[in-house]
């Protein structure tokens, strides 16, 4: 799998590129405005393009945003404290993706990204932060009473990441998705890193839990079999990862699951028994057992998304 394709919708909303010509039409339309600006553009391109935008729609209109390639996104860091500058202007937004972009543009494991820490201090207001790509990607400890979201995509998460999410302050996060990926691409988070979240010490507002693309699914669909999360949790999701009949088999023989609304394992590695076993433990709850993968001859198991 890989990501090629851009998503339609964002936090509820359509997402509309942004084109001066076009824009007026959709003024005072809730959309997602898109910015993006090409690789052989000069370095302060987006930062024209924010301003460019900022002139041309109300910012106090703005709810959403999705960025895409800033230029070169291989080669440098998103520049953060653009949106820094522009907080007192865009006064509403309360939704922000960095980094949608697809694998033709940047591998995930290629896009560079900022210290994202200031980024939150600027909008205390911020609902939803989903972040695509962790080279070069920091996280201090932040408090944020705001924050309902928070998505990481990555090839490889970074340790340093996790636990500064651990150490922060979220009391009304109730979505956490972490794409943990693979060591080759610089994943060192492991379930011991987790441990904080899986005890229910910290996040109490957590509903929802998505430990997904994980070179170690197995491990931790172990963790989650007696995690003390998992009562208070809707929705549980390990799918795009390696999970197989082993880390299914620690779900079974675990705490009872038949509170959850849903179970997202797709992308998996389960032998047509175990697929088949999974629905029928839970029933009532939505078990996603689609998409099984075959084991390669030379790789063995392997992530979606990893490069």
């Amino acid at each position: 799998m890989t990501i090629n394709e851009h998503i339609a919708h964002f936090a509820g909303l359509p997402v509309v590129a942004f084109d001066p010509q076009t824009a007026p039409e959709h003024a005072g339309a809730p959309v997602a405005w898109r910015l993006h600006v090409d690789d052989d553009q000069p370095d302060d391109a987006f930062a024209q393009l924010v301003t460019t935008w900022l002139d041309t729609v109300d910012p106090a209109s703005v709810q959403a945003l999705v960025v895409g390639d800033w230029g070169n996104a291989w080669d440098r860091a998103f520049p953060a404290q653009v949106l820094v500058d522009a907080a007192p202007r865009l006064t509403n937004l309360r939704a922000v993706f960095l980094g949608e972009m697809t694998f033709d543009e940047c591998e995930i494991s290629w896009i560079l990204q900022p210290d994202i820490t200031p980024l939150l201090a600027a909008y205390p207001a911020l609902e939803v932060l989903r972040v695509r790509g962790a080279m070069s990607l920091e996280l201090q400890a932040v408090q944020h009473a705001g924050l309902r979201e928070l998505a990481i995509e990555s090839g490889g998460l970074p340790a340093s990441i996790t636990r500064a999410i651990v150490a922060s302050d979220l009391p009304n996060c109730a979505h956490l998705e972490l794409w943990l990926g693979t060591e080759d691409y610089g994943r060192d988070t492991g379930v011991d890193d987790l441990a904080p979240i899986l005890d229910g010490t910290r996040l109490p507002a957590l509903r929802t839990l998505g430990l997904r693309n994980a070179e170690i699914a197995d491990a931790v669909a172990a963790a989650l079999a007696t995690a003390a999360v998992v009562p208070r949790l809707d929705t549980v999701d390990l799918s795009l990862g390696t999970l197989g009949d082993d880390g299914a088999t620690t779900l079974l023989d675990g705490q009872p699951l038949t509170h959850l609304r849903r179970l997202d394992l797709h992308r998996h590695y389960l032998s047509d028994e175990m697929m088949a076993r999974l629905p029928a433990a839970w029933p009532g709850v939505d078990v996603d057992v689609t998409d099984q993968q075959e084991e390669d001859e030379h790789r063995g198991r392997y992530v979606a998304v990893g490069e």
